[in-house]
């Protein structure tokens, strides 16, 4: 079963009005494969959604980085998730580890924001990864199988998400798991699937990997063969860069 290439840039807490305008028109002037080959969403702060959504060019998408649990309410400073399909916005990021870590989202928080956005209509990027600890102690297959199964277990259809497998110790850094490192987890994840979920949603599912992801590392990573796309960090605020990440994937996203 054929899986489209996916490439996603997280902006994270970052940028200025002018900065976004300029990432943006880059994208929009970008000569990248059509959207029938790779897929492409960005997510900018919350801030700049609307003016994303409003000069970015139709053939890429948007994503928000988070959003609450439930139905919006007295909880200052959240949104929520019929907040975004308001707005417009078809795709958002959740279980990020900066959020796991920072700000102690759970397992099965992860899974109820998942289940929520999911039941609202939204697209959902679901990231799961290990601390540098846990991969040193030979526990990384445990450590994201559990975060997948706490989101598995309160779902009952697979198509509206995309799984990120963000290794801890690789974001921000510079460090960058190997192809093979990658490729390991992320054929891992889709016997998890298989084996739990079913084959056909093993099959399916996109599974991409974040972690340091540049126009120099992105072609050997892709080219393994449960690696689907990307979900790019720092290099997506450098527009020069970001073309080159998109573009790379056209050759081989047809035999994923």
């Amino acid at each position: 079963m054929g899986r489209k290439f996916f490439v996603g840039g997280n902006w994270k807490c970052n940028g200025t009005i002018e900065e976004v305008k300029k990432i943006v028109t880059t994208l929009n002037e970008a000569e990248v494969p059509s959207e029938d080959v790779v897929e492409v969403v960005v997510s900018p702060p919350y801030v700049f959604l609307s003016m994303v959504k409003s000069l970015l060019r139709n053939d890429f998408s948007i994503a928000a980085q988070n959003c609450w649990v439930r139905k919006g309410g007295a909880f200052t400073g959240e949104v929520s998730a019929e907040m975004l399909v308001n707005l417009g916005i078809p795709w958002v990021i959740l279980g990020h580890s900066e959020r796991r870590l920072l700000l102690n989202e759970s397992n099965e928080i992860v899974g109820d924001k998942t289940a929520y956005a999911l039941s609202q209509g939204l697209n959902v990027i679901a990231c799961v990864g290990e601390t540098f600890e846990q991969r040193e102690s030979g526990s990384t297959l445990a450590v994201v199988a559990a975060q997948t199964k706490a989101i598995a277990e309160r779902l009952s259809i697979w198509s509206n998400i995309v799984l990120a497998y963000e290794p801890v110790w690789a974001i921000g850094t510079g460090k960058v798991a190997t192809p093979s490192q990658a490729q390991d987890v992320h054929s891992e994840l889709r016997k998890w699937l298989h084996d739990n979920i079913g084959a056909e949603v093993a099959a399916s599912t996109r599974i991409i990997y974040g972690g340091s992801v540049n126009g120099a590392n992105c072609k050997e990573l892709a080219a393994q063969p449960d690696v689907d796309g990307f979900l790019v960090g720092g290099a997506s605020l450098k527009p020069v860069k970001v073309p080159a990440i998109i573009d790379y994937p056209a050759p081989i996203s047809s035999v994923k």
